[in-house]
């Protein structure tokens, strides 16, 4: 038996080329034993490689000798010679390949020059490293096989596993036998053979791949649920791609679809190539199969290709193109086709075919630390495109443009919005350009009289085609001090100021009156005082803590011109719990609730194990009679308002419960009934949202009554399976609505369906039903399948 010392001291200089021994996302279990190993095993690294023996086992006797570095000797080389320091690639000064080893045993034939090291065997170069139960080392040849429960880590965290591998001299894997390779992606490929031919790429034969485990989050063994098999597999290093000659999709073990010209990347990235087609069948457009080209052309940039081909309609082509450059992202879809449309004067179908599309981009970029540039545009060439085609249910589209500056103490926005409506009924020329929108905000950092000062300055020009145009510049400065007393309780004094310009014409195309304010130039002065104060109790309830807050606010502002001022974004007044207590239960700048009232209420929480339970009640009272910029059914319109309130339960991350009321301050008549419940686990759950609005608005149409339904359930089965259905239900009724038609119950939509979904696989068949028609996307069903293959690219 050669000493261990004797055997460090044969060096070698060999030339080094690094290459990566991996693949994309892959596994599959072709033989149980390594099937096993590997799900056995994490991702390893050198520092770390997984089931290395550890200090307990035995090594090599001579302790010096187990940190020193074994490398490859040429022919007549000194075997004095001390190895020169390594780099962490295990490549030393000298550009030699050195080689660290632990073994239980190590021994030496002079007659054959051949060591042989056994045991719980580990080597180590750089990055790399081989686990085994022997290696045997021919001098003369410089071959190195390993044998026997053989795990091989490269220098990018990818393992091998087979019962032998041959190694070069340059600690690479060459000739393997029934092989697993584990990638750090995620997946694993598993082939009979193996082979690196001289140009560097590695050949597999009979080969299998996978992105699924094959094993249970518990830990037992399951099959595959899709894999693809090839008659042979080309392992690139310098492309960084797996191709497949042969190859075959499978499903649940039966073979289903050829994949000729199939090829991955081995860091888990995209590559180019054809996407998984959808299926769907629908009312509007008959059977349509739709089929995607994926396009890499750069790690940054990429497009994809579609064509959607319907039996009921004439073909559409869409394409969507990303970009991520040095300072920001965007991206571009767009849809195209020749088809009828819907006239937006008479709603009927125009009779010739014509262009039909929809363009979708957006993007944002950071120009510095502080600036930043976000647009959107979305534009469709008629009302009922999105809608027919099943691409959107939106009932407008917006687009935008904003140049924005976040500072320490500043804010800075200057902006500009276009909407389209799809209405069929709303005259697109009645809907308003805002451009330019201005926003200024300064904060000192420096207290003033000991309190937080905040400057604003604000400008906003409406356009309309057919309609009122606006214009509003204000300047505001506000002042807050935040206290808490040596009581425990929390006062808050609030001054503001505020003046505005208002410019406005056409006003009497205006249909509410109370909107329209007087036609041009138009000026008001604003002034507000406000002390508000919260008094927390905390105390032991139930086994765990409660908190109840008493809290009173009074505000005071003089009479104020409201009236004579146009109104264009705060209309959608309502009182809630959610502006029960601010400065202004208006939304927007135009209005501004003046007189002097009081607001009370009263805030209780209680947290025990696994529970929570928050729920707020107030009310206010107005000091004066003025009701004149209020509408009659809003809760506030009186001295007294009505009851407003919310409470939340939550017991884990089982069930949630949030529910939202107003009741009327005379009859206690639920004027808002808001519910939101949510029980079970991601797996099986059920939803359920309901509102009713019963404010008996006639005067403001932007108030309707309204009341309507919402429920989905998932119940999960057979560890993968799962069924849903979802619905959206109008219950209002005439009552509610005069122009509605509904009896009280109409479905709106309606859903069902049935899906698989592992760690790997998704797959699944929706039934859908539209109980509205709107143009040409006709009311009916929709059948939909779909299935996505995880860690291959395929959606």
């Amino acid at each position: 038996m050669l000493p261990p010392a004797e055997s460090a001291k044969r060096a070698s200089r060999v030339a080094i080329r690094p290459v990566t021994l991996a693949a994309t996302a892959l596994i599959l279990c072709a033989s149980a034993p390594l099937a096993a190993q590997a799900a056995a095993d994490d991702v390893g690294t050198v520092e770390d490689p997984q089931g290395e023996p550890g200090s307990e086992q035995p090594t090599v006797d001579t302790a010096e000798n187990v940190d020193e570095l074994l490398t490859i000797p040429e022919p007549n080389a000194g075997l004095d010679t001390p190895p020169p320091p390594t780099g962490a690639d295990g490549i030393n000064a000298a550009g030699e390949r050195e080689i660290g080893f632990e073994a239980d045993i190590l021994e030496y034939s002079s007659e054959i020059d051949v060591v042989t090291a056994s045991g719980n065997v580990v080597l180590r170069s750089g990055d790399r490293s081989l686990r085994a139960d022997s290696v045997t080392w021919n001098e003369d040849t410089g071959e190195i096989v390993a044998n026997g429960r053989v795990r091989f880590v490269d220098e990018n965290g990818n393992q091998l596993f087979s019962e032998r591998v041959e190694l070069t001299d340059e600690f690479e894997a060459g000739a393997m036998d029934n092989l697993l390779l584990a990638l750090r992606q995620g997946g694993r490929l598993a082939a009979n053979r193996g082979v690196r031919e001289n140009d560097g790429t590695v050949a597999l034969e009979d080969a299998a791949y996978s992105g699924c485990d094959v094993v249970t989050p518990k830990g037992c063994p399951k099959e595959p649920s899709w894999r693809i098999t090839a008659e042979r597999v080309v392992y690139n290093p310098d492309e960084q791609r797996i191709r497949f000659t042969g190859a075959y999709l499978e499903l649940f073990g039966a073979r289903i679809l050829p994949l000729p010209g199939l090829a991955l990347r081995t860091d888990g990235g995209p590559v180019s190539g054809f996407l998984v087609p959808d299926l769907r069948v629908s009312q509007s457009n008959g059977v349509e199969v739709s089929g995607s080209y994926y396009i890499r052309f750069a790690e940054n940039r990429d497009l994809t290709l579609t064509t959607h081909l319907y039996t009921q309609a004439a073909p559409m082509l869409a394409g969507q193109w990303r970009h991520l450059t040095d300072r920001g992202a965007y991206q571009v879809t767009g849809y195209a086709t020749h088809s009828q449309r819907i006239s937006t004067r008479t709603g009927d179908l125009v009779g010739e075919e014509e262009f039909r599309g929809y363009l979708f981009a957006n993007g944002k970029f950071q120009l510095s630390p502080n600036w930043s540039l976000t647009g959107s545009i979305r534009r469709a060439t008629d009302r009922t495109f999105l809608r027919r085609y099943d691409i959107s249910r939106d009932d407008r589209l917006r687009s935008m443009v904003e140049l924005e500056r976040i500072g320490k103490h500043s804010y800075i926005s200057l902006a500009g919005w276009a909407t389209q409506t799809l209405r069929l009924d709303q005259p697109q020329g009645e809907v308003p350009i805002a451009l330019p929108v201005f926003d200024a905000r300064w904060r000192p950092e420096t207290p003033i009289l000991g309190g937080q000062l905040e400057l604003q300055a604000n400008t906003l020009a409406i356009t309309r085609d057919i309609g009122q145009d606006t214009q509003r510049a204000f300047a505001r400065a506000q002042w807050d001090l935040r206290r808490v007393t040596g009581m425990g309780q929390v006062v808050t004094l609030t001054g503001m100021v505020r003046g505005d310009v208002y410019h406005s014409d056409e006003n009497f195309l205006t249909q509410t009156p109370s909107y329209r304010g007087n036609p041009g130039w138009e000026y008001r002065g604003v002034a507000l005082g406000a002390v508000d104060v919260q008094w927390p109790f905390v105390g032991e309830a139930f086994g765990g803590t409660q908190v109840f807050t008493p809290r009173v606010q009074f505000v005071a502002t003089p009479p104020i011109r409201n009236l004579a001022i146009p109104n264009e974004d705060a209309r959608a007044i309502d009182l809630e719990d959610s502006n029960l207590f601010a400065l202004n239960r208006f939304p927007g700048y135009d209005r501004v609730e003046d007189g002097a009232r009081v607001t009370y209420g009263v805030d209780w929480s209680l947290r025990v194990p696994d529970w929570e339970v928050k729920s707020t009640i107030g009310q206010s009272y107005r000091l004066d009679n003025d009701r004149e910029i209020f509408p009659d059914g809003t809760g506030l319109s009186e001295k007294f308002s009505d009851f407003v309130g919310r409470t939340e339960v939550r017991y884990q991350n089982f069930v949630k419960f949030t529910h939202r009321f107003r009741l009327d301050k005379d009859s206690f008549a639920i004027r808002r009934n808001e519910i939101d419940a949510a029980v079970g686990s991601s797996k099986t759950y059920a939803e359920l949202g309901y509102v009713r609005l019963n404010r008996d608005i006639t005067q403001v149409e932007d108030l309707q009554d309204r009341e309507e339904l919402r429920g989905a359930v998932r119940v999960a089965f057979a560890n993968y399976w799962s069924i849903f259905g979802s619905g959206v239900f109008n219950l209002t009724d005439r009552e509610e609505d005069p122009t509605f038609d509904s009896d009280g119950f109409d479905p709106i939509r309606t859903r069902l369906g049935v899906a698989y979904q592992d760690d790997c696989l998704e797959i699944g068949v929706t039934w859908r039903r539209d109980y509205i028609s709107s143009g040409d996307a006709e009311r009916g069903d929709t059948f939909q399948f779909y299935f996505s293959l995880r860690n291959l690219g395929f959606r």
